[in-house]
């Protein structure tokens, strides 16, 4: 394994990095990611050089997302196989580094099985690593395509349920250009939003346990230009009751077929409020989301994530006495137990809409889900 910081950026000003490109330098194909857990302090570009780089990355969550990590996950398969590895290890090792997501598994075998076909038809290792990565390259752009029409989608559904314009909007954890070959999903909705001038204010979620909202969705809303506030999780209740709330938009991980919603946890309290308080709760999400060999929220394998993670905080560029560098700043005591689900399930019946590029579901049924996925198929076809 191989892998090594190549660009930082001590500035601090927006660069427009994607969050992933592959690159051919003279010593050989790479897979280069934004690292997103050194942001918003500084723009760092990680390098893998093979499979179990890119595991790394996407378990430490450098690179994340489900639309993204469906992109990772190809392109994994496309590195092992140009680089000579063992392309049916790597595959294995990409599409079990995150449970939850079903993008990643989607991904890996979109590349795995354009290889293997390539191989069948008489090919030999280097035209099925080209099978590869020409896989990868087109879920990619397929992913920045679907990212527009979900845009478009998701406003029309906004300008419907919400006439007049002046939209106040509350988001959980991270959905925008840094999930995804394009714009994002729920936060791609809301830039179009605020591109077309109705949008009033972003409310953005801190998203424990790993701040994502505060680190990434603030970052990406300041970088566009958006009126956002930022707050605590548990804050939100008293948003609703003010009536500063007029929808929720989010993301996800997996979409089960009765349209059970697993996202980042914090959704489903979200949505209990948002059914309360008589606001919409969207979800937006590419159909390679839905995964119908999943039948009901309680089949979703919800991530288990370090307890550290709760009960630490983590401050690797400021130096602390008697905390080690690139370590966590204790706010619990030493030996207490944290519960840290990376995810949480919310039933169909609180979903207002699902926004997929092919379209939007509402109210959430099973077979308007396998409707609407049947639909995109055959339009792929």
């Amino acid at each position: 394994m191989a892998d090594q910081y190549a660009q930082i950026r001590e500035d601090n000003r927006p660069t427009g990095i994607p969050a992933i490109r592959w690159e051919e330098p003279p010593e050989g194909p790479v897979l280069v990611l934004l690292d997103q857990t050194r942001l918003p302090a500084e723009e760092v570009e990680l390098v893998c050089t093979d499979a179990p780089a890119l595991v790394a990355a996407i378990r430490s969550l450098a690179v994340r997302g489900a639309p993204l990590l469906g992109i990772a996950g190809a392109y994994g398969v496309a590195l092992a196989a140009v680089r000579g590895f063992d392309v049916d290890e790597a595959a294995e090792a990409l599409a079990q580094a995150r449970p939850t997501a079903v993008n990643l598994a989607v991904g890996v075998r979109r590349a795995l099985g354009a290889y293997r076909a390539e191989l069948a038809g008489g090919g030999d290792r280097e035209q099925a690593a080209g099978a590869a990565l020409d896989a990868a390259r087109a879920l990619h752009r397929e992913d920045a395509e679907a990212s527009a029409r979900m845009a478009v989608h998701g406003l029309a559904l906004l300008d419907e349920l919400l006439p007049g314009g002046g939209h106040r909007l509350l988001t959980h954890c991270n959905t925008g250009s840094l999930v995804s070959g394009g714009e994002g999903t729920a936060f791609a909705v809301a830039l179009a939003a605020h591109r077309a001038g109705r949008l009033r204010r972003l409310w953005v979620d801190e998203t424990r346990p790993l701040l994502q909202g505060a680190r990434l969705t603030a970052y990406e809303a300041a970088r566009s230009g958006m009126a956002y506030t930022l707050l605590t999780d548990n804050a939100a209740g008293s948003l609703f009751a003010a009536g500063q709330v007029d929808a929720v938009l989010i993301g996800a991980d997996r979409i089960a077929a009765d349209g059970s919603v697993a996202n980042k946890v914090g959704s489903y309290p979200l949505a209990v409020l948002a059914r309360y308080h008589h606001v919409p709760f969207i979800v937006v999400a590419p159909v390679t989301t839905v995964d119908p060999d999943t039948p009901d929220g309680a089949s979703i394998e919800v991530e288990q994530r370090a307890g550290h993670e709760v009960t630490e905080i983590a401050a690797p560029q400021v130096p602390v006495a008697g905390v080690e560098a690139g370590g966590g700043i204790p706010v619990a005591p030493l030996g207490t137990q944290a519960y840290n689900p990376a995810f949480d399930v919310t039933p169909p019946e609180l979903v207002t809409a699902i926004v997929t590029e092919a379209g939007v579901v509402s109210p959430v049924t099973a077979e308007a889900l396998a409707e609407l996925c049947d639909r995109s198929r055959q339009v792929t076809i």
